[in-house]
């Protein structure tokens, strides 16, 4: 019956999460331990790797990178592999969306533009990475850290990106991972980390 297969369906379905989950995690090996790290070195190093690692698969593409890195921040303790993933991430997908937007855009005038901007408030420190790419459709804006969850076209994301990169903010830096976003006009995420 119908609804035998959608409790196959939805069991088998969990069941590729957590085998998925799993192998994620031995991939990384052990959880790495948390170092005092300085996050505009971190930022900058990730952000040119990210810019670079998308010009070699797509020589045609252009983007200004501008950095806005508040000086003197203290160092945190945080697990570099890991915090360099998100930010790698979020950056991945930041280009994709400016060249989505570059790919649909009939303005002549638009110019693609990804900025990270770090800064220290309120106890802790923020690293905010903006792009003027195509945006978020506000009906799934609230969908995008669940797993398995892609606003890509099939074959062209996982969906494990942002789930992951929000557990790796939550769960291991006990920090938050918040979206801004408008169609057709940018998308801001932020990572707030306790000092």
């Amino acid at each position: 019956s119908l609804k035998s297969n959608l409790t196959k369906i939805t069991n088998h379905g969990k069941r590729a999460d957590s085998i998925v989950a799993t192998m994620l995690q031995h991939s990384r090996g052990t959880v790495g331990a948390k170092v005092p790290t300085d996050i505009n070195q971190l930022s900058s190093e990730y952000t040119d790797l990210a810019f670079h690692g998308v010009r070699a698969t797509s020589r045609d593409f252009n983007c200004t990178i501008t950095k806005n890195f508040e000086e003197n921040l203290p160092l945190i303790n945080a697990i570099p592999q890991d915090l360099s993933r998100v930010i790698l991430n979020l950056l991945n997908n930041g280009f994709y969306a400016v060249a989505d937007r570059m790919k649909k855009s009939v303005d002549p005038e638009y110019k693609p533009e990804v900025c990270v901007t770090t800064e220290k408030k309120e106890g802790s420190i923020f690293i905010h990475i903006r792009d003027n790419g195509s945006g978020i459709p506000s009906a799934i804006k609230d969908k995008i850290f669940e797993p398995f969850f892609t606003t890509k076209p099939t074959g062209e994301g996982t969906g494990l990106g942002l789930s992951l990169s929000y557990d790796i903010i939550t769960k291991e830096h006990q920090g938050k991972m918040s979206v801004q976003s408008e169609e057709g006009s940018f998308t801001e995420f932020t990572i707030q980390l306790p000092i």
